[in-house]
Protein backbone atom coordinates (compact mmCIF):
# COMPACT_ATOMS: atom_id res chain seq x y z
CA UNK A 1 0.00 0.00 0.00
CA UNK A 2 3.03 1.96 1.33
CA UNK A 3 4.30 1.38 -2.39
CA UNK A 4 1.49 2.48 -3.92
CA UNK A 5 0.58 5.66 -2.20
CA UNK A 6 4.44 6.91 -3.07
CA UNK A 7 4.24 5.72 -6.93
CA UNK A 8 1.19 7.82 -7.13
CA UNK A 9 3.02 10.78 -5.04
CA UNK A 10 6.28 10.68 -7.55
CA UNK A 11 3.74 10.51 -10.78
CA UNK A 12 2.14 13.40 -9.01
CA UNK A 13 4.80 15.19 -8.46
CA UNK A 14 6.34 14.33 -12.25
CA UNK A 15 2.82 15.55 -13.80
CA UNK A 16 3.09 18.90 -11.92
CA UNK A 17 6.55 19.84 -12.73
CA UNK A 18 5.76 19.20 -16.44
CA UNK A 19 2.55 21.36 -16.13
CA UNK A 20 4.97 23.95 -14.94
CA UNK A 21 7.77 23.88 -17.58
CA UNK A 22 5.03 24.17 -20.42
CA UNK A 23 3.21 27.58 -18.14
CA UNK A 24 4.10 30.57 -20.03
CA UNK A 25 5.51 33.15 -17.88
CA UNK A 26 3.93 36.50 -17.45
CA UNK A 27 5.77 39.66 -17.39
CA UNK A 28 4.31 43.59 -17.47
CA UNK A 29 5.44 45.73 -20.03
CA UNK A 30 6.68 48.00 -17.52
CA UNK A 31 9.18 45.05 -17.29
CA UNK A 32 10.43 46.30 -20.40
CA UNK A 33 13.20 48.69 -21.26
CA UNK A 34 12.61 51.76 -22.77
CA UNK A 35 14.27 50.65 -26.29
CA UNK A 36 11.88 47.33 -26.10
CA UNK A 37 8.83 49.15 -25.11
CA UNK A 38 9.25 51.26 -27.97
CA UNK A 39 9.76 48.54 -30.44
CA UNK A 40 6.44 46.54 -28.89
CA UNK A 41 4.13 49.64 -29.40
CA UNK A 42 5.23 50.71 -33.01
CA UNK A 43 3.73 47.69 -34.08
CA UNK A 44 0.25 48.88 -32.45
CA UNK A 45 -2.09 50.35 -34.33
CA UNK A 46 -2.00 54.25 -35.40
CA UNK A 47 -4.96 54.81 -34.06
CA UNK A 48 -3.61 53.68 -30.94
CA UNK A 49 -0.78 56.45 -31.25
CA UNK A 50 -3.58 59.26 -29.44
CA UNK A 51 -4.04 57.22 -26.79
CA UNK A 52 -0.98 56.59 -25.50
CA UNK A 53 -0.69 59.86 -24.04
CA UNK A 54 -3.38 58.99 -21.65
CA UNK A 55 -1.94 55.44 -19.94
CA UNK A 56 0.90 56.70 -18.07
CA UNK A 57 3.78 59.39 -18.05
CA UNK A 58 6.18 56.66 -19.40
CA UNK A 59 3.77 55.78 -22.61
CA UNK A 60 3.23 59.78 -22.21
CA UNK A 61 6.89 60.64 -23.18
CA UNK A 62 7.08 57.78 -26.14
CA UNK A 63 5.34 59.82 -27.87
CA UNK A 64 8.07 62.70 -28.60
CA UNK A 65 10.69 60.01 -28.67
CA UNK A 66 12.73 60.05 -31.83
CA UNK A 67 14.04 56.69 -31.41
CA UNK A 68 10.11 55.73 -31.44
CA UNK A 69 9.76 57.37 -34.47
CA UNK A 70 12.63 55.23 -35.48
CA UNK A 71 11.05 52.27 -34.63
CA UNK A 72 7.98 53.18 -36.26
CA UNK A 73 9.68 53.95 -39.53
CA UNK A 74 10.57 50.28 -40.16
CA UNK A 75 7.00 48.95 -40.06
CA UNK A 76 6.97 47.97 -43.66
CA UNK A 77 3.44 49.03 -44.14
CA UNK A 78 0.69 50.67 -41.98
CA UNK A 79 -3.52 49.67 -43.57
CA UNK A 80 -4.89 53.01 -44.84
CA UNK A 81 -6.78 55.89 -43.81
CA UNK A 82 -8.80 57.67 -46.01
CA UNK A 83 -9.12 61.15 -45.44
CA UNK A 84 -13.29 62.56 -46.35
CA UNK A 85 -14.08 65.30 -47.67
CA UNK A 86 -17.89 67.05 -48.14
CA UNK A 87 -19.00 69.36 -49.91
CA UNK A 88 -18.15 72.38 -47.44
CA UNK A 89 -14.71 71.13 -48.08
CA UNK A 90 -14.62 70.02 -44.19
CA UNK A 91 -12.16 67.15 -44.07
CA UNK A 92 -11.76 65.67 -40.31
CA UNK A 93 -12.80 62.51 -40.95
CA UNK A 94 -11.59 59.46 -41.93
CA UNK A 95 -12.23 56.18 -42.27
CA UNK A 96 -9.71 53.72 -40.75
CA UNK A 97 -9.70 50.27 -42.22
CA UNK A 98 -7.42 48.72 -39.90
CA UNK A 99 -10.70 49.14 -37.04
CA UNK A 100 -12.96 49.20 -39.60
CA UNK A 101 -14.73 53.03 -38.42
CA UNK A 102 -14.65 56.31 -38.31
CA UNK A 103 -12.26 58.70 -36.87
CA UNK A 104 -12.03 62.26 -36.03
CA UNK A 105 -8.47 63.97 -37.13
CA UNK A 106 -7.63 65.86 -34.06
CA UNK A 107 -5.06 67.96 -36.17
CA UNK A 108 -7.10 68.83 -39.28
CA UNK A 109 -7.26 72.52 -37.18
CA UNK A 110 -3.26 72.84 -37.34
CA UNK A 111 -4.01 73.52 -40.91
CA UNK A 112 -4.75 76.98 -41.63
CA UNK A 113 -7.91 78.09 -43.01
CA UNK A 114 -10.99 80.42 -43.56
CA UNK A 115 -14.87 80.78 -44.76
CA UNK A 116 -13.46 82.42 -47.84
CA UNK A 117 -10.38 80.30 -48.45
CA UNK A 118 -10.53 76.83 -47.39
CA UNK A 119 -7.37 74.70 -48.28
CA UNK A 120 -8.18 71.49 -50.23
CA UNK A 121 -6.67 68.03 -49.73
CA UNK A 122 -5.59 67.38 -53.55
CA UNK A 123 -2.69 64.11 -52.99
CA UNK A 124 -1.16 62.28 -50.13
CA UNK A 125 2.06 60.28 -49.79
CA UNK A 126 2.85 57.93 -46.98
CA UNK A 127 2.03 59.50 -43.65
CA UNK A 128 1.85 63.15 -45.17
CA UNK A 129 -0.98 64.63 -47.30
CA UNK A 130 -0.91 68.19 -49.23
CA UNK A 131 -3.50 70.53 -49.26
CA UNK A 132 -3.83 73.17 -51.68
CA UNK A 133 -5.33 76.90 -51.36
CA UNK A 134 -7.02 79.01 -53.68
CA UNK A 135 -3.98 81.47 -54.58
CA UNK A 136 -1.77 78.56 -55.40
CA UNK A 137 0.27 77.63 -52.31
CA UNK A 138 0.13 73.83 -50.98
CA UNK A 139 0.28 73.02 -47.23
CA UNK A 140 1.80 69.52 -46.38
CA UNK A 141 0.74 68.26 -42.90
CA UNK A 142 1.01 65.20 -40.77
CA UNK A 143 -2.74 65.07 -39.35
CA UNK A 144 -1.49 62.76 -36.96
CA UNK A 145 1.22 64.79 -35.11
CA UNK A 146 0.11 68.32 -36.32
CA UNK A 147 3.24 68.89 -37.76
CA UNK A 148 2.14 71.38 -40.99
CA UNK A 149 4.69 73.07 -43.40
CA UNK A 150 2.94 75.91 -45.81
CA UNK A 151 5.09 75.65 -49.61
CA UNK A 152 5.44 78.77 -51.95
CA UNK A 153 3.09 79.04 -54.77
CA UNK A 154 4.89 77.37 -57.78
CA UNK A 155 5.28 80.93 -59.70
CA UNK A 156 6.01 81.38 -62.65
CA UNK A 157 6.19 77.84 -65.10
CA UNK A 158 4.62 75.47 -63.03
CA UNK A 159 1.35 77.37 -62.68
CA UNK A 160 1.41 79.93 -65.81
CA UNK A 161 -0.57 77.30 -67.92
CA UNK A 162 -3.53 75.16 -66.65
CA UNK A 163 -2.74 73.17 -63.84
CA UNK A 164 -3.82 69.65 -64.68
CA UNK A 165 -2.41 67.34 -61.62
CA UNK A 166 -1.17 67.54 -58.95
CA UNK A 167 0.74 64.32 -57.39
CA UNK A 168 3.26 63.45 -54.11
CA UNK A 169 6.18 60.69 -53.16
CA UNK A 170 8.00 60.62 -50.13
CA UNK A 171 9.90 57.55 -48.63
CA UNK A 172 9.81 55.78 -45.45
CA UNK A 173 13.23 55.58 -45.27
CA UNK A 174 13.46 59.47 -45.50
CA UNK A 175 9.96 60.26 -43.34
CA UNK A 176 11.27 63.88 -43.41
CA UNK A 177 11.64 64.06 -47.19
CA UNK A 178 8.57 64.71 -50.05
CA UNK A 179 8.24 66.10 -53.16
CA UNK A 180 5.21 67.63 -54.81
CA UNK A 181 4.60 67.51 -58.72
CA UNK A 182 2.98 69.74 -60.76
CA UNK A 183 1.94 69.18 -64.46
CA UNK A 184 0.71 71.79 -66.22
CA UNK A 185 -0.87 73.00 -69.76
CA UNK A 186 -3.06 71.59 -72.51
CA UNK A 187 -2.09 68.79 -74.88
CA UNK A 188 0.14 68.78 -76.41
CA UNK A 189 1.70 71.05 -74.73
CA UNK A 190 2.38 69.39 -71.09
CA UNK A 191 4.71 70.15 -68.67
CA UNK A 192 5.59 69.39 -65.44
CA UNK A 193 7.65 71.15 -62.53
CA UNK A 194 9.13 69.35 -59.01
CA UNK A 195 8.93 71.02 -55.49
CA UNK A 196 12.29 69.21 -53.34
CA UNK A 197 11.53 69.33 -49.31
CA UNK A 198 15.08 68.76 -49.01
CA UNK A 199 16.33 71.37 -50.72
CA UNK A 200 13.17 73.73 -50.09
CA UNK A 201 12.76 75.41 -53.35
CA UNK A 202 10.51 74.51 -57.15
CA UNK A 203 12.85 73.35 -59.84
CA UNK A 204 12.87 74.95 -63.43
CA UNK A 205 9.54 73.87 -65.53
CA UNK A 206 10.02 70.32 -67.96
CA UNK A 207 8.38 70.31 -71.20
CA UNK A 208 7.03 66.99 -72.20
CA UNK A 209 7.19 65.10 -75.36
CA UNK A 210 4.09 63.18 -76.41
CA UNK A 211 4.85 59.42 -78.04
CA UNK A 212 4.51 58.21 -80.58
CA UNK A 213 0.73 56.42 -80.67
CA UNK A 214 -0.47 58.37 -78.24
CA UNK A 215 -4.99 58.58 -79.04
CA UNK A 216 -4.70 62.42 -79.05
CA UNK A 217 -2.89 61.91 -82.36
CA UNK A 218 -6.15 61.20 -84.09
CA UNK A 219 -8.47 63.64 -82.15
CA UNK A 220 -9.28 67.12 -83.61
CA UNK A 221 -9.44 69.03 -80.41
CA UNK A 222 -8.58 67.84 -76.80
CA UNK A 223 -10.88 70.46 -75.89
CA UNK A 224 -14.28 69.60 -77.16
CA UNK A 225 -16.68 68.95 -74.83
CA UNK A 226 -19.07 66.06 -76.13
CA UNK A 227 -23.22 65.99 -74.93
CA UNK A 228 -25.91 63.49 -74.93
CA UNK A 229 -29.22 63.05 -74.58
CA UNK A 230 -30.18 60.41 -71.87
CA UNK A 231 -33.32 58.66 -72.05
CA UNK A 232 -35.08 60.71 -69.23
CA UNK A 233 -34.44 63.96 -71.48
CA UNK A 234 -31.72 65.11 -69.89
CA UNK A 235 -28.37 66.77 -71.16
CA UNK A 236 -25.26 64.99 -70.26
CA UNK A 237 -21.52 65.66 -70.33
CA UNK A 238 -19.20 63.29 -70.57
CA UNK A 239 -16.64 65.31 -68.66
CA UNK A 240 -18.86 65.81 -65.71
CA UNK A 241 -17.75 68.60 -62.83
CA UNK A 242 -15.09 66.92 -60.26
CA UNK A 243 -15.51 67.43 -56.52
CA UNK A 244 -12.59 70.29 -55.88
CA UNK A 245 -10.42 67.56 -54.28
CA UNK A 246 -10.25 65.60 -56.91
CA UNK A 247 -10.17 68.19 -59.82
CA UNK A 248 -6.12 67.86 -59.70
CA UNK A 249 -6.18 64.38 -58.40
CA UNK A 250 -3.38 61.69 -60.04
CA UNK A 251 -1.94 58.51 -59.32
CA UNK A 252 2.05 58.15 -58.90
CA UNK A 253 3.19 54.90 -60.10
CA UNK A 254 7.31 53.86 -59.80
CA UNK A 255 7.61 51.55 -63.03
CA UNK A 256 10.47 50.13 -63.77
CA UNK A 257 12.48 52.63 -61.43
CA UNK A 258 10.78 55.55 -63.57
CA UNK A 259 8.33 58.00 -61.90
CA UNK A 260 4.68 58.06 -64.07
CA UNK A 261 2.01 60.09 -63.22
CA UNK A 262 -1.40 59.22 -64.32
CA UNK A 263 -4.08 61.58 -64.19
CA UNK A 264 -7.49 62.33 -66.12
CA UNK A 265 -7.58 64.78 -69.04
CA UNK A 266 -10.80 67.43 -69.44
CA UNK A 267 -11.87 64.92 -72.05
CA UNK A 268 -12.13 61.82 -69.93
CA UNK A 269 -9.13 59.80 -71.08
CA UNK A 270 -5.82 58.65 -69.02
CA UNK A 271 -2.68 60.50 -69.55
CA UNK A 272 0.49 59.16 -68.39
CA UNK A 273 3.64 61.51 -67.79
CA UNK A 274 7.03 59.50 -67.33
CA UNK A 275 9.31 62.13 -65.63
CA UNK A 276 12.44 60.27 -66.76
CA UNK A 277 11.83 60.10 -70.15
CA UNK A 278 10.17 63.51 -69.67
CA UNK A 279 7.14 62.36 -72.38
CA UNK A 280 3.45 61.82 -72.03
CA UNK A 281 1.10 59.20 -73.59
CA UNK A 282 -2.87 59.90 -73.70
CA UNK A 283 -4.51 55.88 -73.26
CA UNK A 284 -7.06 55.23 -75.85
CA UNK A 285 -11.10 55.74 -73.86
CA UNK A 286 -12.18 52.65 -72.39
CA UNK A 287 -15.86 52.96 -74.19
CA UNK A 288 -17.31 54.66 -76.62
CA UNK A 289 -17.99 58.33 -75.27
CA UNK A 290 -21.86 58.06 -75.58
CA UNK A 291 -21.69 55.51 -72.68
CA UNK A 292 -18.85 56.45 -70.40
CA UNK A 293 -20.71 58.47 -67.17
CA UNK A 294 -18.30 58.65 -64.98
CA UNK A 295 -14.46 57.96 -64.57
CA UNK A 296 -11.81 57.92 -62.51
CA UNK A 297 -7.94 56.63 -61.82
CA UNK A 298 -6.59 55.23 -59.09
CA UNK A 299 -3.49 53.09 -57.84
CA UNK A 300 -3.91 49.85 -56.66
CA UNK A 301 -0.68 47.37 -55.90
CA UNK A 302 1.42 49.52 -58.01
CA UNK A 303 -0.59 49.49 -61.00
CA UNK A 304 -2.94 52.20 -62.58
CA UNK A 305 -6.67 51.02 -62.70
CA UNK A 306 -9.37 52.69 -64.02
CA UNK A 307 -13.16 52.99 -62.51
CA UNK A 308 -16.04 53.85 -64.52
CA UNK A 309 -19.77 54.10 -63.79
CA UNK A 310 -21.60 53.55 -67.13
CA UNK A 311 -25.61 53.17 -68.05
CA UNK A 312 -26.21 50.57 -70.60
CA UNK A 313 -29.56 48.66 -71.23
CA UNK A 314 -31.87 50.39 -68.71
CA UNK A 315 -29.20 49.41 -65.98
CA UNK A 316 -26.28 50.90 -64.31
CA UNK A 317 -22.57 49.51 -64.13
CA UNK A 318 -19.58 49.88 -62.34
CA UNK A 319 -16.29 48.08 -63.38
CA UNK A 320 -12.32 48.23 -63.05
CA UNK A 321 -10.32 48.50 -65.88
CA UNK A 322 -6.51 47.80 -66.94
CA UNK A 323 -4.73 48.24 -69.95
CA UNK A 324 -3.11 45.88 -71.27
CA UNK A 325 0.26 46.54 -73.10
CA UNK A 326 0.78 44.16 -75.22
CA UNK A 327 -3.00 43.88 -76.43
CA UNK A 328 -3.21 47.36 -76.90
CA UNK A 329 -6.59 47.19 -75.16
CA UNK A 330 -8.45 47.75 -71.99
CA UNK A 331 -9.56 44.71 -69.53
CA UNK A 332 -12.08 44.34 -67.07
CA UNK A 333 -10.67 43.36 -63.41
CA UNK A 334 -13.63 43.72 -61.34
CA UNK A 335 -17.48 44.72 -61.74
CA UNK A 336 -19.42 45.54 -58.67
CA UNK A 337 -22.34 43.08 -58.24
CA UNK A 338 -25.56 43.88 -60.55
CA UNK A 339 -27.42 43.75 -57.38
CA UNK A 340 -25.32 46.81 -56.10
CA UNK A 341 -24.98 48.79 -59.15
CA UNK A 342 -28.21 49.13 -60.81
CA UNK A 343 -29.58 50.82 -57.68
CA UNK A 344 -27.28 53.57 -59.18
CA UNK A 345 -29.30 53.78 -62.61
CA UNK A 346 -30.95 56.94 -63.22
CA UNK A 347 -29.30 58.73 -60.56
CA UNK A 348 -27.00 60.42 -62.48
CA UNK A 349 -24.37 59.08 -60.40
CA UNK A 350 -20.82 60.89 -59.90
CA UNK A 351 -17.94 58.18 -58.71
CA UNK A 352 -14.94 60.00 -57.05
CA UNK A 353 -12.45 57.40 -56.34
CA UNK A 354 -8.87 56.81 -54.45
CA UNK A 355 -6.68 53.40 -53.72
CA UNK A 356 -4.68 52.23 -51.77
CA UNK A 357 -2.50 48.72 -51.45
CA UNK A 358 -5.09 46.60 -52.58
CA UNK A 359 -8.29 48.40 -51.73
CA UNK A 360 -10.13 51.05 -53.99
CA UNK A 361 -12.19 53.65 -52.06
CA UNK A 362 -15.59 54.71 -53.87
CA UNK A 363 -17.07 57.94 -53.43
CA UNK A 364 -20.19 57.92 -55.46
CA UNK A 365 -22.95 60.90 -55.16
CA UNK A 366 -26.09 62.33 -56.43
CA UNK A 367 -28.13 65.03 -55.46
CA UNK A 368 -30.63 62.49 -54.20
CA UNK A 369 -28.15 59.79 -52.43
CA UNK A 370 -24.66 59.44 -51.61
CA UNK A 371 -23.01 56.43 -51.09
CA UNK A 372 -19.36 55.18 -49.28
CA UNK A 373 -18.21 51.81 -51.21
CA UNK A 374 -15.02 49.54 -50.89
CA UNK A 375 -13.95 46.93 -52.67
CA UNK A 376 -10.99 44.52 -51.77
CA UNK A 377 -9.46 43.90 -54.90
CA UNK A 378 -7.20 40.30 -53.50
CA UNK A 379 -11.00 38.94 -52.13
CA UNK A 380 -13.04 40.05 -54.65
CA UNK A 381 -15.24 42.02 -51.82
CA UNK A 382 -17.81 45.02 -52.60
CA UNK A 383 -18.98 46.52 -49.12
CA UNK A 384 -21.06 49.57 -48.75
CA UNK A 385 -19.88 51.56 -45.47
CA UNK A 386 -21.48 52.37 -42.76
CA UNK A 387 -22.76 56.06 -42.43
CA UNK A 388 -20.83 58.21 -40.50
CA UNK A 389 -23.75 60.34 -38.24
CA UNK A 390 -23.54 64.39 -37.19
CA UNK A 391 -26.37 65.25 -34.33
CA UNK A 392 -28.69 62.58 -36.01
CA UNK A 393 -27.84 63.19 -39.59
CA UNK A 394 -26.04 61.09 -41.83
CA UNK A 395 -22.76 63.18 -43.48
CA UNK A 396 -22.20 63.21 -47.24
CA UNK A 397 -18.95 62.84 -48.63
CA UNK A 398 -17.75 63.81 -52.10
CA UNK A 399 -14.30 62.24 -52.33
CA UNK A 400 -11.91 60.57 -50.56
CA UNK A 401 -7.96 60.60 -50.40
CA UNK A 402 -5.92 57.54 -48.97
CA UNK A 403 -2.81 57.73 -47.14
CA UNK A 404 -0.94 55.96 -44.21
CA UNK A 405 -1.13 56.74 -41.18
CA UNK A 406 2.66 57.20 -39.97
CA UNK A 407 3.71 59.21 -37.04
CA UNK A 408 7.24 59.31 -38.28
CA UNK A 409 6.76 61.61 -41.14
CA UNK A 410 7.26 65.14 -40.66
CA UNK A 411 8.00 68.44 -42.77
Amino acid sequence: MEQHMDLLARKSRKRKAEEEAHVIPTFFLDELNQDLLERVLSWLPASTFFRLRSVCKRWRSVVTSETFRVACSRIPFREPWFLMVDQDLDHSIAFDTSERNWKSVGHQSCIPQSRSCKPVPVSASGGLVCYRTDSGKFIVSNLLTGSCREIPPAGHGGESHALQAVAMCSTPIYPSSFKIILVSGKSPNLAFRVFDSMKSTWEDEVMLAQKAGSSSDSHVSGDEIIYFLSKAGDVIATNMQRSPSKQYSSVLITEDGEQVVYFLSETGTIVACNLAQKAFFEYPRLLPIYLEYSIDVVECNGEMLVVVLSEFLESASLRVWKFCEESHSWQQVAAMPPSMSHEFYGQKMDINCTGCQDMIFICANSSECSRNIMLDMAAGEWVELPKFYVNGKAKEFTSAISFEPRVEATV
